[in-house]
């Protein structure tokens, strides 16, 4: 019988939302992929792609976030997902403590978030058929048709709420369009010369809060990793990429509680607590806990760096990830709370990861194939 669903191309935003619903589900009853990975092979977002389903497996939700999200607990237990290129962290949990400061939000329960609505664009709730039944989720998409946050519902959660909250938010008009912006423009790196590396320093030494680091990039108008490179050795320093998995499995047999950060544009969801079953599947390490996944992908980590910042509290260390583009993949802290100075475990077990100096870094970046771990002390 001839295949007539429509060909894997670059883009397939000129087909009609029955001819792409039929694409989408050609190639991914074929392929056996997620709806992220279906999406990508049609040259499309995700977003488009299930705003293709509306009115049918796919509801549109209002755009009222806010509101929308303070409605999240009475959802009971749920898997919250927040992802990135790189990286997926799930965690399994209630939202509690949920509060809202304009267009940032917060919960502060298990399921722990920092969220920034201004960077959302669209939300569906999604019924899609599975082989044990319908699966339950909301999905909210940036203006690019980016995913930045999913809840799924669990067996034990409250379904007649969802149902509920699902016929309260409803929009009106279940239109299958996903208008995609473009993306933001990239942030262009000036010259290290450009930069006053000894005020920058001087920021940096004069912080009491991990937070205040977003405002030092700003004020010099650096990267991310601009600024870790030079604010010195002392602050920060090169470790290899593989940095995740030798932390991940070193807390695990140290039983070592620690805190995992994936991001987004629009949201930052954080796991704090030991992590126990640590298991590598090709180019993927992934946490497999009871409440909480990860899954990151080691080949996508360009750089890893170990960091050191003032706080009113004593130096926090981190270890922080990034992608090829300069974007952060994901960071990793000793467990603590305001107020707690870092575990001595955590910062002794950041001190020995393998680190790359600036010879090392220069001649990975000169050899082909060579990698940061390859050239690590």
């Amino acid at each position: 019988m001839m295949n007539t669903a429509a060909p894997v191309s670059s883009s397939n935003r000129a087909l009609a939302p029955d001819e792409l619903r039929d694409a989408f589900l050609h190639l991914k009853e074929t392929r056996k992929l997620r709806n992220r990975d279906v999406a990508q092979l049609l040259g499309i977002s995700e977003g488009e792609a299930l705003a293709a389903f509306a009115g049918e497996r796919v509801v549109r939700l209002e755009p009222s976030f806010v509101e929308l999200f303070e409605e999240m607990p009475r959802l009971g237990g749920v898997m919250a997902l927040t992802r990135n290129a790189a990286a997926v962290h799930e965690k399994d949990g209630v939202f509690e403590q949920m509060s809202h400061d304009g267009p940032v939000g917060l919960a502060l329960g298990a399921i722990d978030l920092r969220i920034f609505y201004r960077n959302w664009a669209a939300g569906f709730a999604v019924y899609e058929p599975t082989a044990h039944g319908v699966m339950k989720s909301l999905q909210f998409f940036d203006a690019q048709g980016d995913a930045v946050h999913k809840v799924y519902l669990r067996k034990h959660s409250d379904h007649d709420a969802f149902d509920t909250f699902v016929s309260r938010w409803r929009m009106p008009v279940q239109s299958p369009a996903f208008a995609v912006e473009p993306a933001p423009p990239a942030f262009v790196e000036r010259p290290d010369g450009e930069i006053d590396a000894a005020a920058l320093r001087d920021a940096w030494d004069a912080m009491t809060d991990t937070h205040q680091f977003h405002g030092v990039v700003r004020r010099f108008g650096v990267a991310r990793t601009q600024a870790l490179r030079l604010a010195g050795t002392t602050r920060a320093h090169r470790v290899a990429t593989d940095a995740m998995r030798r932390v991940l499995e070193r807390a695990a047999q140290t039983r070592l509680p620690i805190m995992v950060f994936v991001g987004n544009r629009g949201m930052i969801q954080i796991h704090t607590g030991p992590v126990t079953n640590i298991r590598r599947m090709g180019a993927w390490i992934n946490v497999l806990d009871e409440d909480f996944n990860l899954h990151l992908r080691e080949d996508l980590v360009a750089s890893a760096w170990a960091v050191r910042k003032p706080t009113s509290d004593g130096i926090v260390t981190s270890v922080e990830l990034f992608d090829a583009a300069g974007d952060n993949i994901a960071m990793l802290f000793g467990a603590r709370k305001p107020g707690q100075p870092e575990l001595a475990g955590w910062r002794e077990l950041v001190g020995a990861l393998p680190t790359i100096d600036a010879a090392s870094t220069a001649s990975a970046a000169d050899v082909p194939g060579m990698t940061d771990t390859e050239v690590a002390r």
